[in-house]
């Protein structure tokens, strides 16, 4: 069972989570603070890896789906899926970071990296559509997936 956080250690996690509107417990807390701090989407497993090492405060993997799945149906966390059909989770506030850019997704290992390039202007409409959000991803496979096998 999460317990509630006590009221003086407050952070910028802690204060997101109660402008949400839900409770503020110590996964929320630590989980929305891993993905503030990547710097490209994370899969479960990657969570579960930055979130581990305290066996005291690890947090099972059933808590974690419901943290994440808590933190995206309030708006706080994204929800994405990548190339292999895993899902892949960002703070909500790095939309508007990754909004500028497009992202090239590896093929290989799932992986998402942001280039510093600009998408290309979106498409004119029929008269009457609105656009809603554009995505731009570049595919195949990243440098780490390219070396050649060195066995």
């Amino acid at each position: 069972m999460a317990r509630a956080l006590p009221s003086p250690s407050i952070s910028v996690s802690s204060e997101l989570i109660r402008a949400a509107g839900i409770k503020v417990t110590q996964g929320r807390v630590r989980v929305l603070d891993v993905l503030h701090a990547a710097s490209q989407p994370l899969c479960h497993a990657e969570m579960e890896g930055r979130l581990g090492g305290d066996q005291l405060a690890a947090i099972d993997r059933v808590t974690l789906y419901r943290i994440l799945d808590s933190l995206v149906a309030c708006g706080l966390a994204l929800k994405a899926v990548d190339t292999r059909g895993v899902f892949r989770f960002s703070a909500s506030g790095a939309q508007r970071q990754h909004a500028k850019h497009i992202h090239f997704r590896c093929t290989d290992c799932g992986g998402v990296f942001c280039l510093k390039a600009e998408p290309p202007p979106p498409p004119k409409l029929p008269r009457g559509f609105r656009l809603g959000e554009v995505e731009f991803d570049v595919r195949g496979t990243c440098a780490g997936c390219s070396l050649p096998d060195r066995s």
